[in-house]
């Protein structure tokens, strides 16, 4: 493993834990040569799976890809890295467990805005917005309403 500050390839493992759901293997190591401490993690490699996006065109499955829509869903909000990072494991633990080779972007889609709206409902709602490619107010009126009225319900 190279170190991401200075490059070198001699590094050794500090503390190493399994994931909370158990996928992964969380490793903290230290570069020899400038100390810089860094986190890498194991994950099993298993047959790539592969979006079916709208247009047709087929890319290979990207959990970056995940993880970075719903950074920016929750920009400047108070959700923490953690609570993201386990949301992008949810996902991909979903896609890989309920297909095998395809999974058509519309689906992963909704189990990221499943998970937004556990996590944090303006984040749902900014994903919602670009996800769902709203063309007026009324239709961002129709995933609102269902917030305003489970909110609206519960205070009394």
């Amino acid at each position: 493993m190279n170190c991401p500050r200075c490059g070198a390839a001699d590094d050794r493992v500090v503390d190493s834990r399994t994931s909370g759901d158990g996928a992964a293997i969380r490793r903290r190591r230290e570069c020899l040569a400038c100390f810089q401490r860094f986190t890498t993690y194991e994950r099993v490699e298993e047959t790539p799976l592969r979006v079916v996006k709208k247009s047709g065109e087929r890319v290979r499955f990207d959990r970056d890809r995940i993880r970075s829509g719903m950074l920016r869903a929750c920009e400047k909000l108070s959700v923490g890295m953690e609570e993201i990072e386990a949301a992008v494991a949810r996902v991909e633990a979903r896609c890989q467990g309920e297909f095998d080779r395809e999974i058509p972007s519309s689906v992963i889609g909704s189990l990221v805005m499943d998970e937004l709206r556990d996590l944090d409902q303006v984040a749902y709602v900014r994903f919602a917005s670009v996800y769902r490619e709203f063309r007026d107010v009324e239709q961002f009126m129709e995933t609102l309403r269902p917030i305003i009225e489970g909110r609206g319900g519960g205070a009394s």
